[in-house]
């Protein structure tokens, strides 16, 4: 049964997300958390270093939330000015907290710093909130409420926030409200492009009971289906979310490569390891990129030797003895080329698998026979050696992390 939930807003304060100098990942990473713990986000929002811009950001949000959220704007510098506006906008004064100013110099202490006249006027803080103590940092937490609802102010630093966050805010607010259970099932799906899915799921998402929301979020050569549903009571939802994913089961069959939220990578890892396998890449156009993602999972140093980035055709020729003469005929990018490359990595580096790529990312370098984004991708084992040719387009980015996606994914299958 879908319930009421509780909705927060979060509203991320400084220039420098309105310019592009900076990525707002605070509000992603809130999101997900607060999720978790059962609450509702209604919007996100992003603002100047202004305090009518903060007032009336804030007095929009609590039109339509039950919590609101601000990160930024606040610490030693003139331009930190959320204290100070949300300090008159509850009809309040700042005064000197000695709790505060010797957390400060607690943690000052520990970065072998001493406090200084911009330091010491974080001790300030508005006299009718409550003050959380940053343990992180030197910027308070500052916690206010109106007419039922709660309005938090917090560093914009992330490791501040994500600590705060972990440790007080979410815990706080689960007491203050009661939060119904927001449950997410995910499926993860390869070999069909979105339309194509859609309608091959058509029937089955239209007889979906109307407490149960499906999302679809593509992403290079895989699709996520994520099943939602908020009940006051979990385990009735969870039962139905499952039985809905039982029936997809039967229709998607092996198209289905996860039952979890699971990186590509991830999943070449927990089959690597529990097969006891190790893997190589060669890598041309990706430039390192498969090695990257492979090696940002922990453990992968139990299944990982090493990439040799060959970039240019002399490393091609005088590292991974690829037939000069071929890369004449046929091109650097090419079926001969990047074979020998998979084959010749394995055999160099004495692993059981390997991968291999070589193409045109762009956004020059195309021909007419081979225009950007032609790529080559091989895959081999000691018995085995899968190659394929792809074209994925002009934008250079985009056709490293295709390929890098689409090669582990080739990996997941000869493995």
């Amino acid at each position: 049964m879908k319930t009421n939930s509780v909705k927060v807003e979060i509203i991320t304060i400084g220039d420098e997300i309105l310019i592009g100098q900076i990525v707002d990942t605070n509000s992603a990473w809130m999101a997900v958390e607060l999720n978790k713990a059962g609450f509702e986000l209604a919007q996100i929002t992003s603002v100047h270093d202004d305090a009518k811009h903060i007032i009336d950001s804030l007095e929009l949000a609590l039109t339509r939330a039950d919590v609101v959220l601000f990160t930024g704007g606040i610490g030693p510098t003139k331009d930190d000015i959320t204290k100070q506006t949300l300090s008159s906008y509850f009809g309040m004064s700042l005064i000197f907290s000695d709790e505060v100013y010797q957390n400060i110099e607690r943690v000052l202490i520990n970065r072998s710093r001493a406090v200084n006249e911009l330091t010491r006027t974080q001790a300030f803080v508005p006299d009718g909130c409550t003050v959380i103590q940053n343990t992180v940092g030197t910027a308070p937490i500052t916690w206010f409420e109106k007419e039922g609802k709660v309005i938090v102010s917090m560093p914009g630093v992330p490791n501040e926030m994500k600590h705060v966050m972990s440790t007080e805010i979410i815990p706080r607010l689960s007491q203050r409200f009661e939060t119904p259970s927001i449950i997410h099932k995910n499926v993860i799906v390869q070999g069909y492009p979105e339309s194509a899915l859609a309608m091959k799921i058509a029937d089955w998402e239209n007889a979906l009971p109307e407490d149960i929301h499906l999302a679809y979020l593509p992403n290079y050569g895989i699709i996520k289906l994520r099943l939602s549903g908020i009940s006051d009571d979990p385990l009735p939802m969870e039962f139905s979310i499952n039985q809905q994913i039982a029936g997809l089961t039967e229709i998607l069959g092996d198209a289905i490569v996860a039952f979890d939220d699971v990186p590509v990578e991830n999943m070449i890892g927990n089959l690597l390891a529990a097969k006891g396998m190790t893997l190589a890449t060669a890598e041309s156009c990706t430039g390192g990129h498969i090695a990257h993602k492979i090696t940002s999972v922990s453990g992968s140093s139990d299944y990982f030797k090493g990439s040799v980035i060959a970039y240019s055709n002399e490393v091609k020729i005088n590292v991974l003895n690829v037939t000069a003469d071929d890369i004449e005929q046929y091109g650097a990018v090419s079926k001969e080329v990047v074979e020998q490359m998979a084959v010749n990595i394995r055999r160099l580096l004495k692993t059981d698998v390997a991968i291999a790529t070589s193409g045109i990312a762009g956004p020059g370098g195309g021909t007419t026979e081979k225009p950007v984004g032609t790529v080559w991708i091989s895959v081999c084992s000691g018995s085995e050696i899968v190659t394929k040719m792809f074209k994925f387009g002009n934008v250079r980015l985009q056709n490293i992390e295709r390929t890098t996606q689409t090669a582990l994914l080739m990996l997941k299958e000869i493995i």
